[in-house]
């Protein structure tokens, strides 16, 4: 594409000028000065970490004849052109979505914004859809999925340019819907820049990302800015039982539909059983069973039939096809020894809410003698502030806690523990292990445990990895517990 017509996407709020010959062609948005080539653009972001106009040097040298900034080097080349806009962070998705052919315009893209359940809600939505003969993405923390095809996820939201990459090829496959996760960090950063969005989901917010946003209040504000930036012909799909669900839609010219299960709103659903075995729900006098627990992912599976419905799908074979779906990988999944009777159940709940919500479920549907013994940790470089909260919720809410660690990453595993320690009082101590191995401690929590206990693993989920130090290292909780399942401790 020549420059002078990829430019054409940026307005005068956005373009401050041009200095330099602007006739080139591009084939490349780049933002790693390492990837710079013939006919690529780097665009110089400011990050949070590193500021990309410390690489603009770096990226001449290795070809780069066009580049985007905010700011003029001091000693600009001649042979080089300089396109200055307001804000690289923003410029980089508009621009990656004009070269690549603006493929979200070409589909019908569907944003789950929230601290919890945004996995759960995106991942419901790819099955359904797909489960009803569409060819669907899947952008999610878990995996990035491409019509049936699983492409491995690093980020929950990718940058803006890989993201534009990524529709480009899901259009390139035929796919009619995408649904994707918009986590705070990428609306901070404006990965999402430059997608068009049908329909935005709010699930909830809860304490999450301080060490990010420093304040709850920011927090709040990054996700806001998903509802703010919504098209009039978009839809936005909150749940009205947050207080700040209104908060969200404050600015949003979308049109607005509420969901829940305790408030007046448009989609609204109640529980009438929930157990280990699932959910009875009554939704809009349907009564209908689901293989899912707990009353968080009610209002999960109620965000995903108000969507469907409201984007033109019938009620009935919505209701159908949920009822036999179990959700994305490493929340609530149940983990069961047939010689033993007992029962893991594998979750990546790290936050507060999160690990209080799937407590009360488990809580709520042991009986008789069963005890629950819950395994957690906390991360390593996050929000520190959580780390006593979530011992406390793990201890009052569990019969035995094992505390380990998470990903400590550069932190001391035995220093996060202690953090988490100072939640605790002197009786729940009493019934606290600490044990920083977290394959030891899981194995110990399956011999603690008898017949018919129940064991949460609480905190990673999904994931195939431990980091420490910088590295990671081949980790999976479900593995850990079918080897103590064998007796292979």
């Amino acid at each position: 594409m020549k420059a002078e017509k990829l430019f054409d996407i940026l307005d005068r709020n956005q373009l401050i000028s041009i200095q330099g010959d602007i006739d080139q062609e591009v084939n490349e948005i780049i933002i790693d000065s390492r990837k710079a080539e013939n006919n690529s653009c780097f665009v110089a972001v400011k990050g949070y970490v590193t500021d990309g106009h410390n690489f603009i040097e770096t990226a001449i040298l290795n070809n780069v004849t066009l580049i985007v900034c905010e700011e003029l080097p001091s000693k600009p080349y001649d042979h080089v052109c300089y396109v200055i806009v307001k804000d690289t962070k923003k410029v980089t998705g508009l621009l990656a979505h004009q070269l690549y052919g603006n493929p979200s315009q070409k589909m019908t893209v569907v944003g789950v914004t929230g601290t919890n359940g945004k996995t759960t809600v995106a991942t419901l939505l790819y099955q359904l859809y797909s489960e009803l003969g569409y060819k669907c993405g899947l952008i999610s923390t878990v995996e990035n999925v491409i019509a049936g095809i699983i492409i491995p996820s690093t980020h929950t939201t990718p940058d803006a340019v890989s993201l534009a990459k990524l529709m480009k090829e899901m259009f390139s496959q035929d796919c009619e819907y995408i649904f994707m996760e918009v986590s705070s960090h990428a609306l901070d950063q404006e990965r999402i820049s430059g997608v068009n969005f049908k329909a935005a989901l709010f699930t909830n917010i809860t304490h999450d990302h301080l060490d990010y946003h420093k304040t709850f209040l920011s927090y709040i504000n990054a996700k806001k800015k998903f509802f703010d930036n919504l098209e009039s012909s978009s839809i936005a799909i909150i749940n009205n039982d947050d207080k700040n669900g209104k908060v969200m839609v404050q600015n949003c010219d979308a049109k607005i539909l509420t969901y829940g299960l305790k408030s007046m709103v448009d989609y609204k659903c109640k529980v009438l059983s929930n157990d280990i075995s699932g959910l009875l729900l009554k939704i809009n006098n349907h009564e209908v069973n689901f293989i899912m627990s707990g009353e968080f992912n009610a209002y999960n599976l109620l965000a995903v039939f108000a969507t469907a419905v409201q984007m033109g799908e019938e009620e009935t074979k919505v209701l159908s096809i949920l009822s036999t779906l179990q959700g994305a990988e490493g929340r609530m999944q149940k983990v069961i020894d047939a010689k033993t009777g007992k029962i893991a159940i594998i979750d990546y709940a790290h936050t507060p809410d999160a690990l209080e919500n799937v407590l009360k479920t488990i809580n709520d549907t042991v009986t008789g003698d069963q005890k629950i013994i819950t395994v957690t940790g906390c991360g390593g470089d996050r929000d520190k502030t959580k780390r006593p909260l979530m011992a406390k919720i793990a201890a009052d809410l569990s019969d035995r806690l094992i505390i380990t660690s998470d990903n400590p990453r550069s932190e001391d595993p035995e220093e996060i523990l202690k953090d988490m320690e100072k939640g605790l009082d002197l009786e729940t101590r009493l019934k606290c292990l600490k044990i920083t191995d977290r394959a030891m401690a899981i194995k110990t929590a399956v011999m603690l445990a008898n017949r018919n206990d129940v064991i949460l693993v609480a905190g990673k989920g999904h994931e195939k990895y431990q980091e420490i130090k910088g590295e990671k290292f081949p980790f999976e909780d479900k593995k850990i517990l079918l080897d103590a399942f064998e007796g292979n401790i």
